[in-house]
């Protein structure tokens, strides 16, 4: 049961705001705002989150927290403070994986927080990850080489950032960068954020600064519809090369003994 309806009425007469100047303030009507907090109705998601913002809250805050003079908010830089993650679950109550493809990695970074959005993702089971939070993204490009471009990384939700761990793959939600999928190059920051580093080594390595970064999935399987090719035959080439560095091998052994 969220707190949304004794908050709102809280926060508003903490700012010493009538309904109708909260109603304008906000660009809704008065009569909303009395529902909203007799808890006749609740706000949209946008209207949610544009409130939130309004009181310099985050919308999991405004939605759960029991605001009152003794409530102080965790600071912004705490990596475990993070929002509750939307999820849907099957008909015995097991969470799904949603697949974000390609193509819904921007709209993602908009609706990641909404219970709607999330729902009208593809969604599908496995039977081994049937523990934790799952999601499955679709990668793009050839940064993270040899997986191909197209390739899907089932990950898992990390809630406290400081448990990410390095030379690790993740999948990173920013602002910045939106959906990226890369090696870890350093452990968190506060003061900085995350380092990520491409396999693809001419693509060089860059910062996610803390305030920028949305959500961390810790990569867990792929799925990929390329499928390896076959070892070719060794050439007259790589047969002499291959003798050759036997040859240096066994002389290095010789010369220690």
């Amino acid at each position: 049961m969220s707190n949304i309806a004794s908050n709102l009425k809280f926060l508003r007469k903490k700012k010493r705001l009538t309904q109708q100047q909260f109603a304008d303030a906000i660009g809704i009507k008065r009569a909303s705002v009395g529902a909203y907090e007799e808890d006749r109705a609740e706000p949209k998601y946008e209207l949610l989150k544009k409130i939130a913002e309004f009181y310099e809250l985050t919308m999991d805050e405004l939605a759960n927290e029991e605001i009152d003079d003794k409530w102080r908010p965790t600071p912004r830089s705490n990596a475990s403070n993070l929002r509750v993650l939307a999820v849907t679950v099957d008909s015995q109550e097991k969470e799904n994986i949603e697949l974000v493809p390609v193509k819904a990695s921007a709209g993602y970074l908009n609706g990641y927080g909404d219970p709607e959005y999330v729902a009208e993702l593809p969604k599908f089971s496995l039977p081994m990850f049937n523990q934790g939070s799952y999601r499955a993204f679709e990668i793009k490009g050839d940064s993270m080489l040899p997986l191909p471009s197209g390739s899907i990384i089932i990950a898992e939700y990390v809630e406290n950032w400081h448990d990410i761990k390095v030379n690790q793959t993740y999948v990173v939600v920013s602002k910045d960068d939106g959906v990226v999928y890369k090696r870890i190059g350093a452990k968190f920051k506060e003061d900085k954020g995350l380092k990520l580093v491409s396999d693809n080594k001419t693509y060089d390595p860059y910062w996610v600064e803390t305030t920028s970064i949305i959500e961390v999935w810790r990569a867990k399987a792929f799925i990929s519809t390329a499928l390896p090719e076959p070892n070719p035959e060794p050439t007259m080439e790589t047969l002499t090369a291959m003798m050759a560095q036997m040859q240096k091998t066994i002389s290095a052994v010789v010369d220690n003994k």
